[in-house]
């Protein structure tokens, strides 16, 4: 979902001083924060000017910032669900990633979501209104540190159109990028502001050494903490911790590149989750774009198209291939399209992916033949080539002949 959950501030919860002093004036909170609530509009116009700096963003104009209750909060996730994750796409996700081995067959996946995004949200930046929410049950002990994270994102959207960058349309790959850019940028700028109060001076993260491994054991904590996202598929909890996970890692590599700090704003977003695990393949000598990868099926309907992304692709060799170290190096582009059986068949599924080189394809190949066995549906695997260069075609519950479309990367 496209709205900006504050897992962060709840692995970190408690960080930051909750009885610091409200510098901010009346005058100066209206000009800054537009809120019914006016101790909430004093505190977070305290906060923004600091954070807007720290960003490298401007703030152009005042946020909206207002209070909800569980209930109301239960209402607005269903009716985002029912927006960007309707039911007959959500069944289409889940048999999807179930035929790749990585769900189970019977994953409800809108359940799965809404009771995960329950337990663990205690406010969001929602895009699409521009407002920052935050639950009326969060005390003072968890109020600063949550707007400390969120009110990065109202600055962040002040640049960029945050929707726009996690749009659906995107595919699953370039919008989990974006989001891990979004989230390392908004968690770095929360660290930096409470690890400098805590110290009494200015603090650069990208001058400390290992700081990406620093932060992992804090982020990771999320996992443990909530029961429904422990019991998650594992490709759901990526889906979830990913951008935070990885993020703040892209982000200080980009710091530590020369780059203002607010340039994942303002043309240097990564363009896969590539490029997020490997910063250089951005902003080294020459961009490593990935290639798009588009299926036309020889006949039949398809029900459902997209692409993994290297972390996904890591994940399957994870999953499929028993490798817990794994890594899909060499990966330049996937999709998938899910496919009607016809006349009551179940559904099947059609992966490719292209590489590198064949060395990479032909790793890789070896890598994941010997889990197909174990996915739920007669499966084979199929090395090949496409305007010369070197894929691989996945299918899962169908013999469909399918056209291999590739668009863009590097010969």
């Amino acid at each position: 979902m496209r709205f900006l959950l504050a897992l962060t501030c709840l692995a970190l919860g408690g960080c930051g001083d909750a009885d610091a002093e409200i510098r901010a004036t009346e005058s100066g909170a209206d000009t800054l924060v537009v809120a019914s609530d006016p101790d909430l509009r004093r505190l977070a116009a305290e906060l923004l000017p600091q954070l807007s700096r720290r960003s490298g963003l401007e703030l152009d104009a005042p946020v909206r910032l207002e209070r909800r209750s569980r209930a109301e909060l239960e209402t607005y996730l269903r009716e985002k669900l029912d927006e960007e994750l309707p039911p007959e796409r959500a069944r289409h996700l889940a048999r999807s990633y179930h035929l790749l081995g990585l769900a189970p067959g019977d994953l409800r996946l809108r359940d799965l979501l809404l009771s995960v995004y329950l337990e663990q949200v205690a406010g969001f930046y929602d895009p699409d209104s521009t407002a920052l929410f935050v639950l009326d049950d969060q005390g003072p002990d968890q109020l600063r540190p949550l707007l400390l994270h969120e009110l990065v994102h109202a600055v962040q959207d002040q640049t960029a159109d945050l929707d726009a960058l996690t749009a659906p349309e995107l595919g699953n790959d370039r919008r989990k990028a974006a989001q891990a850019a979004i989230e390392g940028h908004a968690t770095l700028v929360m660290m930096e502001h409470v690890y400098g109060e805590m110290q009494g001076e200015e603090l650069d993260l990208s001058e400390i050494p290992d700081m990406a491994d620093q932060l992992r054991p804090a982020l990771e904590s999320v996992q443990a903490q909530f029961p429904a996202l422990a019991a998650a598929p594992a490709v759901v909890q990526e889906s979830l911790l990913y951008p935070y996970l990885e993020g703040a890692g892209f982000v200080l590599a980009l710091w530590r590149s020369g780059a203002e700090r607010g340039a994942a704003f303002r043309g240097s977003l990564p363009l896969s989750t590539e490029q997020v695990t490997a910063p250089e393949k951005l902003l080294g000598p020459g961009l490593d774009a990935p290639t798009g990868v588009t299926l036309t099926p020889d006949g039949g309907t398809v029900l459902l198209a997209d692409n993994l992304g290297q972390v996904e692709v890591d994940l399957l060799l994870r999953e499929v291939g028993g490798n817990a170290g794994a890594r899909a190096r060499g990966w330049d582009g996937d999709g998938y399209i899910l496919v009607d059986g016809g006349d009551g068949a179940p559904s099947g599924l059609v992966w490719a992916s292209v590489w590198d080189d064949t060395d990479a394809r032909d790793a890789f190949v070896r890598a994941l033949r010997p889990g197909l066995a174990t996915l739920p549906a007669d499966a084979r695997l199929d090395p090949g080539t496409v305007d010369g260069r070197p894929t691989a075609v996945l299918r899962v519950g169908t013999s469909m002949a399918v056209t291999v479309h590739l668009d863009g990367g590097e010969p």
